[in-house]
């Protein structure tokens, strides 16, 4: 081994150290050594291992667990969008206590993928450090990033517009009486969180004339789980709120439970809206209102500017935007006691919601 090591630096023009970093998939390497001495193995006929072998067709889809439903239902269309184009997906997910997101691209580096899309990765955490990022870029590793943006890292974003889902949010449930209405959310470090919070206090002043600080008192951090809907719900109810729009569907069956809790009907005491529309969300009791996000744009839009990276051929730092729309089920109802906001300035309020206004109804 120490002999073929010595003939393969000696090749390289670099330490036999080196190659045994390169070999062994070590971290660290500059792109052009590691070259020199994949070249090197190459020339003197030595087989390369596995996680060094070229694998032009493998796309890794890191995300974060799989327990809400949006995500698989994500991995499920790219998955099919990349065998479609010849493409081999590996997802990579991460679990409580598992692989972390760093681990997880280590892994899909060392076997030679081809490209990664992140969901709701780091990229998407306003304090985390983006240089991981850069390294896959030092790497020469396409990336698509989902879900949260950041003007730090070069590479092509996709997202729902969540400002304009919470306006869609409060458009309806002003629409139908509801005065109190709460917001409960996730962390706020989060890019998607903020700006959700963004387009929620736009929404309440418009809708309702609530300045800043009187929304504030509307909206309640807590885990993206049916566990924190249910914490946030139950504070957002001690508050008088008649209605809670909530940051996943998750979330929103942990409104649900925490009114029913309380001896409240939903949607006859409480009106409640969910995110995401994930698979079977329209099955629960009630079935759940909810902004759905376009899952099958995003997860295609991905896909295609992945390819056009590994082609050669990147986007420009950007960021593509898609739509979402308000689904309404069994969850949302008039106001208690038909209570309906007045109108201000004089003029009726508006019921048909901002413009641009997609409504299904399942």
């Amino acid at each position: 081994m120490t002999a073929r090591l010595a003939d393969i630096a000696a090749r390289a023009g670099v330490s036999k150290a080196t190659v045994s970093r390169v070999i062994n998939g070590a971290r660290g390497v500059a792109s052009d050594t590691r070259a020199s001495v994949l070249a090197a193995l190459d020339v003197l006929g030595y087989e390369r291992p596995p996680r060094l072998r070229p694998r032009a067709d493998l796309v890794g889809l890191v995300t974060p667990e799989l327990d809400n439903p949006f995500f698989p239902a994500l991995a499920q269309v790219i998955g099919q969008a990349l065998t479609r184009l010849g493409r081999t997906p590996v997802l990579a997910a991460q679990s409580p206590g598992g692989s972390t997101e760093d681990e997880l691209t280590d892994m899909l580096v060392a076997r030679g993928a081809a490209g990664i899309i992140f969901v709701s990765g780091m990229h998407a955490d306003t304090t985390a450090d983006t240089a991981r990022y850069d390294r896959l870029h030092e790497e020469k590793v396409p990336f698509v990033l989902i879900n949260g943006f950041s003007p730090a890292i070069r590479a092509p974003f996709v997202s729902p517009d969540d400002r304009f889902a919470m306006a869609l949010a409060v458009t309806h449930l002003t629409a139908l009486g509801h005065t109190r209405i709460g917001l409960a959310l996730g962390p706020e470090r989060f890019v998607p969180v903020q700006r959700k919070i963004e387009g929620f206090r736009s929404a309440v002043r418009e809708q309702l004339g609530l300045p800043a600080e009187a929304a504030a008192e509307l909206i309640r951090h807590s885990l993206f789980t049916l566990e924190g809907g249910q914490a946030a719900a139950s504070a957002l109810l001690d508050q008088g709120c008649t209605a809670v729009v909530c940051a996943s569907d998750m979330m929103a069956l942990g409104a649900v439970r925490s009114a029913r809790q309380r001896g409240l009907s939903v949607p006859g005491d409480v009106s409640v809206i969910g995110f995401d529309d994930s698979p079977l969300i329209a099955f629960t009791d009630p079935p759940l209102t909810t902004i759905r996000q376009p899952v099958q744009s995003m997860g295609q839009i991905a896909v295609e500017a992945l390819m056009e990276e590994m082609a050669g051929n990147p986007s420009p730092h950007t960021e593509f935007v898609i739509m979402p729309e308000l689904v309404v089920r069994g969850s949302t109802a008039s106001a208690p006691h038909g209570r309906r906001p007045a109108a201000r300035n004089g003029r009726p309020r508006r019921t048909d919601g901002p413009a641009g206004l997609t409504v299904a109804r399942d």
